[in-house]
């Protein structure tokens, strides 16, 4: 069997791209730059407000863009994700094939996840997800043969919003421990943290070797205003942690120990997928011998890029950017 990178677990959903001003946002109630779950008949009728606006779809979920970058800058990985036997689930799975990510898990019934990507001129992105057939995920989903042959398992933590896809989530981390692969986790949303803290914090301590989380979702599981405090806090629950902070780029504590690693000076049009792809470049780096400093490095790279684009894909070889980056 091939051997992964990474294995990645995580809600399958269709992203619908558009962009729009802010009064759009106002004028609905939308809540600005948040994750919000929406029902099939809310987001049809959003839908139907953005008629004749330009939209771009992709194979979407906040895992699946890590894997789709982890690839594109040259690794491996398979993907476990929900996605039904529907015109939006072929083009999902061939979406993620095609991106070079093995991707192989059983259809079920009912509609495949979809997401309402808006982003406004300042580059902010808000989100409206119906999760559809994603939340049946579950542990009987996830492959254990791929899993034993991958180096690191990463699991959004965006899962632990339904109880099936939490148990898959576990038993990913759990088999991971058995078969003595890494686990990495991102928090997803600040949303997300508020929702979970506790259970993330017991995550944390019990399995997770290298936590993802940006600023606002480390405030929100430390409890701490200063970014060196709130990142100091959460490496005292795991060995690695990696921290992004915009463009001023990433912090990251290791067996307690911060370090600060400088961003790439861009102008960001949308921010959707940053901080997955700062996610796929560290686990690309962790996974091919480079060290902390350069994974954090390449992961600001592949932030930076991601932000000059719509959406949350690379429209450029990263790979071919290594050794220009990193010398």
């Amino acid at each position: 069997m091939q051997k992964y990178d990474v294995f990645g677990v995580g809600n399958a959903l269709v992203d619908t791209l558009v962009l729009i001003e802010d009064d759009f946002l106002q004028k609905k109630e939308i809540s600005k730059g948040a994750m919000t779950l929406v029902d099939t008949e809310s987001q049809t009728s959003l839908l139907a407000d953005l008629d004749g606006k330009k939209k771009e779809l992709r194979s979407g979920g906040s895992a699946a863009n890590t894997m789709i970058a982890l690839a594109n800058s040259g690794g491996t990985g398979c993907y476990i994700g929900k996605v039904a036997n529907d015109e939006n689930g072929a083009f999902y799975r061939k979406d993620m094939q095609n991106a070079g990510i093995a991707f192989e898990v059983e259809p079920g019934k009912g509609a495949t996840g979809t997401c309402v990507v808006l982003t406004t001129p300042d580059a902010e992105r808000t989100m409206l997800t119906n999760l559809g057939i994603s939340i049946e995920l579950t542990e009987s989903d996830i492959d254990l043969d791929k899993l034993k042959n991958s180096k690191i398992s990463y699991v959004e933590g965006y899962l632990w919003d339904g109880e099936g896809t939490k148990a898959a989530s576990v038993k990913t981390m759990e088999e991971s421990k058995k078969h003595g692969l890494k686990v990495a986790y991102t928090y997803s949303d600040p949303f997300c943290v508020g929702r979970s803290r506790e259970d993330f914090i017991h995550l944390t301590k019990e399995y997770i070797d290298i936590a993802f989380c940006n600023f606002e979702e480390a405030k929100a599981m430390s409890g701490e205003e200063d970014a060196e405090k709130a990142l100091s806090y959460l490496g005292g629950l795991c060995e690695l942690v990696f921290m992004t902070m915009g463009a001023e780029g990433a912090m990251f504590s290791s067996k307690g120990q911060v370090e600060k690693v400088a961003g790439f000076p861009v102008k960001a049009i949308d921010t959707v997928g940053a901080g997955d792809a700062f996610a796929a470049g560290v686990l690309y780096g962790l996974t091919h011998g480079l060290d902390m400093q350069k994974s954090c490095r390449w992961g600001n790279y592949a932030a930076s890029r991601i932000v000059m684009e719509i959406g949350a894909r690379h429209s450029i070889s990263l790979k071919e950017k290594l050794s220009e980056v990193l010398g």
